[in-house]
């Protein structure tokens, strides 16, 4: 009797050690460097909510913004190593990686509008993109949109030559490098994290991004000009670790794919209401002058930057620039 009741009292011990096992939530550290209130912070949020309902509680999902837990230099590399699970770097994070196709997105003028954007970003090119990534031990899961981006500077631009000799902050970029250069500025990398005080204290002059980066980190309170040029993209690949993804139930895959699906549609369906927003902010602020170009002083701005796209040919893709052209045509542009 007395064996069987240690038999007995095992199994029940068994019984709930694996039941505790099995509701042990699978975390995901989702890092990124932007504020929560902007269009890929409130998408982040978004995807949490919906992946935490839909594997109802068997997936936690741990939101790390505004760079707290990796800088942007830094997060790639932890994702690769595991020790986050998913990040939405900007899509310029790729070329340094030597996924140098992604670039694409870097360069000036390359998207007329959103509808071509997302002829690329949810069509064969897009698709294309997102398996160069899986060699580096990456899945990208989707793209998430935060439209064209503005100059900023503490003098008035009003065309490319304004800005000769200035200092710029970019990405880590060739493309980016090129563009600034291609104004007569002098491109220097930093960190995002790092941009505000860099401005702040003069060691750098400008630089550029979608508005509501901008005015989330503050930029436009150390930038005394912002000129709505809309030259370039910034958007998001919001990726995880394969060996992370690929050791999940495949139930809980399908749930998290699901929830990514619904978080991406909410993402790029805000990103420009939410730019709209923040550029009125500023406006608001009184602190920065906003200056609209004429239509003389655009067409000046593409004849300056168009040129970069030949020039990235080589280091690129001649094809895929080609590519992301067409689709442009086929929409009626260009």
């Amino acid at each position: 009797m007395k064996f069987s009741s240690l038999l007995l009292t095992l199994f029940t011990a068994s019984l709930a050690s694996g039941t505790a096992y099995a509701q042990t939530p699978i975390i995901i550290k989702f890092s990124h460097v932007v504020a929560m209130d902007t269009p890929k912070g409130k998408a982040a949020e978004r995807f949490k909510e919906l992946a935490e309902k839909a594997t109802k509680g068997r997936v936690k999902v741990e939101l790390y913004p505004n760079s707290t837990l990796y800088k942007d230099k830094e997060e790639l590399e932890a994702l690769q190593l595991g020790a986050v699970q998913m990040l939405a770097p900007s899509l310029a994070k790729f070329g340094p990686l030597g996924v140098k196709d992604f670039e694409v997105f870097d360069l000036p003028y390359i998207f007329p509008s959103k509808d071509v954007l997302y002829r690329v970003t949810e069509g064969p090119i897009g698709r294309d993109l997102m398996k160069k990534l899986e060699p580096k031990g990456i899945v990208g899961l989707g793209f998430w949109d935060n439209g064209f981006k503005v100059m900023s500077a503490n003098k008035p631009i009003h065309l490319p030559s304004d800005l000769k000799g200035q200092k710029l902050r970019i990405q880590s970029s060739k493309v980016l490098d090129a563009q600034m250069r291609a104004l007569g500025a002098n491109p220097q990398v930093l960190a995002f994290s790092e941009v505000y005080q860099a401005l702040q204290t003069g060691v750098v002059d400008g630089t550029e991004n979608p508005p509501s980066n901008l005015y989330t980190q503050k930029m436009h309170e150390v930038q005394k000009n912002v000129t709505l040029t809309n030259h370039g993209y910034l958007g998001y690949a919001v990726i995880v670790n394969k060996k992370f993804w690929d050791g999940l139930p495949a139930d809980i895959r399908g749930e998290l794919d699901g929830a990514m699906k619904a978080a991406t549609k909410y993402a790029n369906a805000i990103a420009q209401q939410e730019n709209d927003n923040a550029m009125e902010a500023v406006r608001k602020s009184g602190k920065t002058i906003v200056y609209v170009p004429t239509d003389s002083e655009r067409a000046e701005w593409r004849k300056t930057l168009l040129p970069v796209q030949k020039q990235m040919e080589e280091r690129i893709g001649k094809d895929l620039i080609m590519s992301v052209n067409r689709e442009a045509v086929a929409l009626g542009y260009k």
